[in-house]
């Protein structure tokens, strides 16, 4: 879960990146714009994935991986 709310924050900061510097949202040129749902559910999904990331920021336990 931890690797896919990332790779969901991930995409979301690209977006984000490319909408500052080209004014180019990828994610509504893929999906058919930002009010197609497709576009609202990916946007969604990582504004979730966003708030699940929050939880990582806390996370005490040791990884090996």
């Amino acid at each position: 879960m931890d690797k896919f709310a990332l790779i969901l924050v991930i995409i979301g900061a690209i977006n984000w990146g490319l909408i500052a510097l080209f004014s180019f949202d990828l994610v509504a040129a893929i999906f058919g714009g930002q009010l197609a749902i497709f576009s609202r559910l990916v946007y969604g999904l990582v504004g979730l994935a966003g708030l699940y990331c929050i939880t990582l920021l806390f996370d005490e336990r040791e990884r090996i991986d």
